[in-house]
């Protein structure tokens, strides 16, 4: 069943990942670092920014469920038409996974609209 979303609804992208077992200290906390700069160097055509917020951090619950993944971040878009732009159009965060997907076990990638169920 297919949600029925206005494109102008808030968006949250989650994007949890793992490292892979060999990858130095300095990769990791330059990719985490590039995740967050996603937020300034992600641009329309028009050279505006259009994430809305962009927060992260280490994975630290108590409940034994994360499946490894050790870092969660949360991208906040303010339409669906720029999620789609950043996931289909965007040459900064293609850059960014080019640059990070070679690094990482496992990477789980989640869109949601608040309470659209």
């Amino acid at each position: 069943m297919l949600l029925n979303i206005s494109t102008s609804a808030l968006l949250k992208h989650l994007v949890l990942y793992q490292f892979k077992a060999n990858v130095s200290t300095e990769i990791v906390n330059e990719t985490n670092n590039r995740m967050l700069s996603l937020k300034e160097g992600c641009l329309t055509p028009t050279k505006q920014p259009y994430i809305r917020d962009l927060t992260g951090g280490k994975e630290m619950s108590i409940e034994g469920a994360s499946q490894n993944l050790q870092y969660a971040f949360t991208v906040e878009f303010a339409s669906v038409e720029d999620r789609n732009y950043y996931v289909n159009n965007d040459s900064y965060h293609h850059a960014f996974k080019a640059y990070a997907i070679p690094y990482l076990e496992n990477f789980v990638i989640v869109d949601y609209v608040e309470g659209a169920f």
